[in-house]
């Protein structure tokens, strides 16, 4: 048995990509895992039902004869949708660890057709609940005369796969549209500056679709919520007030509107 585990675990990572991305997929130590894959050790009961939950299998199925386990994964039926959502699900459990480092709160800076010719920055804050991790995204911005007066409040939940934070959310109270953003750490060991793209609707009456590049910079433990959400709205892309580093890393990418296509 602890063979064809062995084998069946080894075809499944030969189809699913990088070990290492698997491993953090999974959420389970490289060395630990390699124990597995050469037959030295069977995973505890806890560890074996996050291998078959990232995998989308039954535990029983991976401890199947090896002829038999190759012959279901290559002959099978399309799976059902439950077997497609239990999949999807399963991508935003056990996060907390493999996101533990990138805990906390963050200012995001991006810019949107809203607010053209500025930058806008608000509040994300990141917490560990039931293993899962879950986002709290604030905007607050004014425009000078009054005339735009953005308040959003978003709720999502994030997953790390292949050294990148997925986050999906959607507004607190009414749900609407889904907005994705794809972030990545600067270097690999480091937590401060985050870069990467948002898929979002612009607060616009039009609400339309559009890309943008983003960046995240972590808010020091010391400073308040207040205190992050205060300093949160619309700056021209040249305010004193914006860290230069930001400017740099966000460069001059406008963000790009989706517009549909006319028949």
């Amino acid at each position: 048995m602890p063979v064809d585990f062995s084998q069946n675990l080894r075809w499944l990572c030969a189809e699913a990509g990088p070990i290492a991305q698997t491993c953090r997929g999974i959420g389970i130590n490289r060395q630990q895992f390699n124990r597995y894959l050469s037959g030295a050790g069977l995973p505890s009961a806890h560890n074996l039902r996050r291998i078959a939950r990232y995998f989308g299998l039954s535990e029983a199925e991976l401890f199947a004869t090896h002829r038999e386990f190759c012959a279901a994964q290559t002959q099978s039926a399309p799976q059902s949708l439950s077997a497609h959502l239990t999949q999807f699900n399963a991508l935003f459990q056990d996060q907390a660890r493999p996101l533990r480092r990138f805990l906390g709160a963050y200012h995001a800076y991006f810019r949107t057709p809203t607010w053209p010719g500025q930058i806008l920055r608000s509040l994300i804050q990141l917490r560990a609940q039931e293993g899962h991790v879950v986002s709290h995204t604030y905007e607050r911005a004014t425009s000078g005369d009054g005339s735009i007066r953005q308040r959003g409040r978003y709720q999502g939940l994030v997953s790390f796969r292949g050294n990148r934070l997925c986050m999906y959310e959607t507004p607190r109270r009414d749900g609407g549209f889904l907005s994705e953003t794809v972030m990545m750490p600067e270097h690999p060991q480091q937590v401060s500056y985050l870069q990467g793209l948002t898929l979002g609707v612009s607060a616009r009456p039009d609400q339309q679709p559009f890309s943008t590049r983003t960046v995240w910079v972590r808010i020091p433990e010391r400073v308040s919520a207040r205190e992050a959400l205060a300093l949160t709205g619309a700056y021209p892309q040249a305010s004193a007030k914006l860290d230069p580093k930001v400017r740099r890393l966000l460069g001059d990418q406008l963000p790009i509107s989706i517009n549909p296509t006319a028949d």
